[in-house]
């Protein structure tokens, strides 16, 4: 995750660079349940509304988080399917909140009525995700159920009426891009305090549906109107906050951002993102599924590194036997490619894996992803591009 606002605040007021602390362990998205009610585009998961066998038990889930504390790690995002769906939802979270954790719930928003809210008040989630595609028919048609919109920005209203700290999620692509701006305003209306723009990335419906991935000009129109709607809120001292993910480009994209608007704080910026470092998949990101398969981050579910059911995630963790975790875990991340060439890959940390996998089927290939030219990146001579269309996807080499 890339956390805008907070780099924007080293603009407004810059910080002193301190040493590089690494978090005591990973954050750890969990796919408590894969059932669902609704049946997204982009759902990485695949989820369906029907239950799926295997799940870990009450007791699995209650051994996991023993270890999972132990382990040092600080942040639990319980996520499904839609994980409202569990009927030991509340239960699972309010354990984790009495452990100590950072728990937070990712959610469609569908289900949230005036019942179920005083539930989630009281079991104290220090943050509500509640995903949303676009102002009504367009999120309607990505989440393929009429009302779907009505029924989450209602969810949004009850939890920000019940004190919870609430957020929207939106994944950008080409068909909803359009909407960005007025979901922007929906934000300031609503009074909610957090915004999250994903990037499409290939995993699950994600990958079938990757065409429709907003091309690099769209792309990066939607980071000037996110990057400007942030620093307004900054300099005003205005308490939201605006994070990015899936695509680490972005702090590179944000650097020249600064460049043009503040260039005395280019440096600075530049040490504090170094510091930062990019994608942390398989490093302070990772994932357990609903079978309680572990993962490097959300998007590797085609790739098992072990099972919490067999071993300790702590055990799994460490284990760099796992020719992908090892190389996720490397530093320098060993990147071919216009990111191995990339005069900013201290920054990005050669952004997605995973993208590049699902494109090349080489996990240590460039990210297709990239939306900067080789003239921002610093690359002369650059080598051959994988270059993604919202068609199809075809190499060539950079133009001289």
């Amino acid at each position: 995750m890339f956390r805008v606002s907070q780099f924007l605040q080293e603009v407004k007021q810059p910080a002193p660079l301190g040493p590089k602390r690494a978090p005591p362990g990973p954050v750890v998205i969990w796919n408590l349940v894969r059932r669902c009610n609704l049946a997204c585009r982009h759902c990485y998961s695949i989820s369906a509304d029907v239950d799926f066998p295997g799940e870990l038990s009450t007791a699995d889930v209650f051994r996991t988080l023993d270890d999972l504390k132990s382990f040092g790690v600080p942040v639990l995002i319980l996520s499904g399917g839609e994980p409202l769906l569990r009927p030991d939802v509340y239960e699972i979270a309010r354990r984790a909140k009495a452990m100590g954790f950072y728990v937070g719930l990712s959610t469609n928003g569908t289900l949230i009525d005036a019942a179920n809210v005083r539930a989630l008040a009281a079991v104290g989630f220090d943050y509500v995700g509640v995903s949303l595609d676009g102002i009504a028919d367009t999120h309607d048609r990505f989440r393929r159920k009429a009302g779907a919109f009505a029924a989450s920005l209602a969810g949004v209203r009850l939890c920000r009426d019940a004190g919870i700290r609430v957020g929207l999620r939106f994944t950008l692509t080409q068909d909803n891009a359009h909407d960005l701006p007025a979901l922007l305003d929906l934000m300031e209306a609503e009074r909610v305090d957090k915004f999250y723009l994903s990037h499409l990335n290939y995993g699950g419906r994600g990958n079938v549906n990757r065409k429709s991935d907003a091309m690099f000009r769209t792309t990066r129109a939607a980071m000037d109107l996110l990057f400007d709607t942030a620093w307004r809120h900054v300099d005003a001292g205005r308490p939201r906050e605006f994070v990015t993910g899936n695509n680490d480009a972005d702090a590179v994209y944000l650097l020249q951002w600064v460049r043009a608007r503040f260039p005395e704080r280019e440096d600075h910026l530049r040490a504090k993102l170094a510091q930062w470092g990019g994608n942390a998949s398989g490093v302070n990101v990772a994932n357990i599924d609903n079978l309680g398969n572990v993962h490097p981050d959300t998007f590797w579910w085609n790739h098992r590194l072990g099972n919490v059911k067999e071993r300790p995630f702590s055990a799994i963790w460490r284990d760099t036997s796992d020719p992908l975790l090892a190389g996720l875990k490397a530093s320098p991340r060993r990147v071919g490619g216009r990111c191995g060439a990339c005069a900013y890959f201290d920054v990005c940390g050669g952004n997605t894996r995973v993208r590049a996998f699902q494109l090349t089927g080489d996990a240590w290939a460039e990210d297709p992803g990239c939306y900067l030219d080789d003239d921002e990146l610093g690359i002369v001579d650059g080598p051959e591009r994988v270059r993604l269309t919202p068609y199809t996807r075809a190499r060539r080499t950079q133009p001289a």
